[in-house]
């Protein structure tokens, strides 16, 4: 099967997803299939490698668990039945506290930070749809990296809505409550450029 053999105005459920075998990689957002594109570039990688470390290097010791792509989560509404999944992403790198939402498929339930890294062609996916994914699921913090812009944007879940920090750039530390003591420092992080 391929992916344009799929009626993409259908709504699909991760029994659906987890069965087909075609190359691309794409994820669901309440039932409907987003294509994930290409390959992320050499900055997406190397700016996702970074911030991994610096969460592996803080959680060593701890009980919780940073995964990178692909790894899906699947963000239940009523119940974890396969069949009642229709919102499955894969994000850039997320950090999961509680180990019993991680199986061996990856997490069902809502994972506590939640990375994306923009490139072209998915900012508004990350934006709109999977803000609101995020939001409505329940995801702590929801850690958006612009690397064109330098930026870095944090949307924090109160009373089940995104706060969201002041954009922060060169000069800022990143923290966060769910990980205390951890900082990350965005002078570091925006300085990587591709070598060559």
């Amino acid at each position: 099967m391929q992916l344009q053999d799929l009626d993409l105005s259908e709504t699909y459920s991760y029994a659906d997803y987890y069965s087909w075998t075609f190359d691309e990689r794409v994820e669901l957002i309440n039932g409907k299939i987003f294509n994930m594109g290409s390959s992320p570039g050499t900055l997406h990688q190397l700016l996702s490698g970074f911030i991994s470390c610096s969460l592996a290097n803080y959680i060593e010791g701890r009980s919780i668990e940073v995964f990178t792509a692909p790894f899906d989560v699947r963000l239940p509404k009523l119940s974890i039945d396969d069949s009642d999944v229709f919102t499955v992403l894969q994000p850039d790198i997320c950090v999961v506290c509680d180990a019993n939402k991680i199986d061996e498929r990856g997490c069902i339930g809502a994972p506590d930070i939640v990375v994306e890294i923009l490139i072209k062609g998915n900012n508004s996916k990350d934006l709109k749809n999977k803000f609101e994914a995020y939001e409505a699921a329940g995801v702590k913090e929801y850690w958006i990296i612009f690397p064109y812009s330098k930026s870095f944007l944090k949307c924090v879940l109160l009373k089940g809505q995104y706060k969201l920090s002041r954009l922060q750039t060169f000069g800022d530390e990143v923290t966060t409550t769910i990980l205390p003591g951890f900082t990350m420092g965005l002078d570091e992080l925006f300085e990587i450029e591709i070598p060559g």
